[in-house]
């Protein structure tokens, strides 16, 4: 006679960690994590294992014109510490708008055993040079950090560069006291740099940027006081693809944008120029010859721009799918026919508030080319998201 089966009671907490691990990542909704770690300590501690990415709540975490005078949040040592002790698997840490935060709780980055890959520092006013050594000296691994506004010199981005060589982006926005020293450092250090913000930053001439890894394909230079020697610097790399030079004054150097249609940047495809007032017929030609791949150009606002600019876009921009020509004085008739008869591969024109422009031209212009879309609509920072 067969003696019965004996049955053991099972439960799901006698599965091993590594079935737990599994049951958590099948869970796609945020919205059960958080009451799977609600369960005992130890799902709490699997849940903190798979945590990748860890932001405060700030006011400062997008930046305005009302926030930037408001009190930051404070975050204490201690606090941190604790965090990044419970999440010890972190591949995002964004710390942004925490103004008061000192180089000193940058410390707990050298025994952080995650490999951090990216690192938001915005508006900490109290971080320096020294807490870029600490981040140098822990975040081996880091590919992105952010620093807009951060009281940081040359002397802190050369550490970082030198302890953090595979960064890929960097956004040093409003970072006043950076010159080009400190964007050699990166240009020679980090050579997959891919994207780099330095917008507003007044040292900045772009001569740092000579020699640069052709991997680099999007600078943001936005408000600098970029030279034709540092324009040359910019596109050395030959990698180019997004170029931000809005709002820059070339009126000390003259029409010297020439030098982006001189071989260097054949892989240009967006290119931001608004509120470039002095640049010329000269540039704008040898832009429109030289990068046969720009698909977006905002030329508004720049007055230099007369019929032989209009024609030589028309002509050589095939490629050319969104044109800004807001405000531009001195697009007329003739300059419109112009555009009208070659961009042949135009989608958007956004041409609100032009002067010399009669409404004949306009009407002549959407009964010829019906498939382009009329925008009055100006936007100053253009990118792939437009």
């Amino acid at each position: 006679m067969e003696e019965p089966l004996s049955y053991t009671l099972t439960s799901i907490m006698h599965l091993p960690d590594d079935c737990l691990s599994i049951v958590f990542q099948f869970l796609v909704c945020s919205t059960d994590h958080e009451p799977f770690g609600l369960t005992c300590h130890r799902w709490l501690n699997i849940q903190n294992t798979h945590r990748r990415s860890l932001q405060f709540h700030s006011s400062l975490a997008l930046p305005n014109a009302s926030s930037l005078s408001q009190r930051g949040l404070v975050v204490s040592a201690f606090h941190l510490h604790r965090l990044l002790t419970r999440f010890q698997h972190l591949h995002y840490l964004s710390l942004s708008g925490c103004s008061e935060l000192p180089d000193s709780c940058l410390t707990f980055l050298q025994s952080y055993p995650s490999k951090l890959l990216h690192l938001n520092l915005d508006c900490c006013f109290g971080i320096t040079d020294n807490g870029l050594s600490l981040v140098a000296a822990g975040c081996s691994s880091l590919e992105a950090i952010s620093l807009y506004r951060c009281n940081i010199t040359d002397a802190g981005l050369e550490t970082l560069a030198n302890g953090c060589s595979a960064l890929k982006h960097i956004n040093l926005s409003y970072c006043s006291l950076v010159s080009d020293g400190g964007l050699r450092a990166l240009s020679q250090s980090c050579c997959h740099l891919e994207a780099v913000k330095i917008s507003h930053c007044s040292g900045v001439t772009g001569t740092g940027f000579k020699g640069c890894s052709p991997t680099l394909t999007h600078i943001d230079a936005d408000s600098c006081n970029l030279d034709p020697e540092g324009i040359m610097g910019i596109v050395s790399g030959g990698g180019l693809e997004y170029l931000n030079v809005s709002r820059v004054d070339w009126w000390r150097s003259g029409d010297t944008l020439a030098v982006l249609g001189a071989g260097f940047a054949t892989r240009l495809k967006i290119l931001n120029l608004w509120l470039c007032r002095t640049v010329g017929d000269e540039s704008i030609a040898a832009i429109a010859r030289g990068c046969p791949l720009l698909q977006e150009w905002n030329v508004a606002l720049c007055h230099g721009v007369r019929i032989a600019g209009w024609q030589s876009i028309g002509i050589n921009c095939n490629k050319l799918e969104k044109l800004h020509v807001n405000r531009c004085r001195n697009l007329c008739d003739l300059g419109l026919q112009a555009l009208r008869e070659g961009c042949k591969g135009l989608l958007v024109l956004y041409i609100g508030r032009t002067w010399k422009l009669s409404a004949t031209a306009i009407e002549l212009f959407k009964l010829c080319r019906g498939n382009v879309e009329i925008s009055e609509k100006e936007i100053m920072f253009i990118g792939p998201s437009n």
